[in-house]
């Protein structure tokens, strides 16, 4: 089974009530329950954590490359200005998929910019709760190419 590390940066514990004009109504532990059940659907095994500490991220990050064979990442604001993640990404062995609910290309210019983008294989934003899964989605069909192509 192919293993995959969903980190939730800051703030994201606060979802569904935090600003859900934007985020939305569903809770943190709602979503992570949704993405391991379409996970095990597409063979994937989720394993979802959330921090608002930048160090803690990294951590995370670094231990992915022993355990785990994609990460998701909604970094939050650290997305903009945290080249401590950036170098973490760079420095395992571990493709990552960088998440965000809302599309930060259409909010404050401060927002516009991902110092995260060059060290990922993809970004998907502004599809709400739909980028995670999106973002699973992606996964397996990475891995389905993977395996066709033996």
């Amino acid at each position: 089974m192919i293993e995959v590390l969903v980190l939730h940066g800051p703030n994201l514990n606060m979802l569904g009530k935090r600003e859900p004009g934007i985020y939305g109504r569903m809770t943190l532990e709602e979503m992570n329950a949704r993405l391991k059940e379409v996970g095990k659907m597409w063979g994937l095994k989720v394993h979802a954590f959330q921090s608002n500490s930048e160090g803690e991220i990294v951590e995370y990050i670094h231990q992915a490359d022993e355990r785990y064979d994609y990460i998701l990442l909604n970094a939050g604001a650290y997305t903009h200005y945290s080249y401590a993640i950036h170098d973490a990404l760079r420095a395992v062995d571990v493709p990552a998929i960088e998440i965000h609910l809302s599309n930060i290309h259409a909010r404050e210019p401060f927002r516009r910019m991902s110092v995260l983008a060059p060290a990922v294989i993809g970004q998907i934003a502004g599809f709400g709760y739909d980028s995670y899964e999106l973002g699973l989605y992606a996964i397996k069909k990475a891995v389905e190419r993977k395996v066709n192509a033996r």
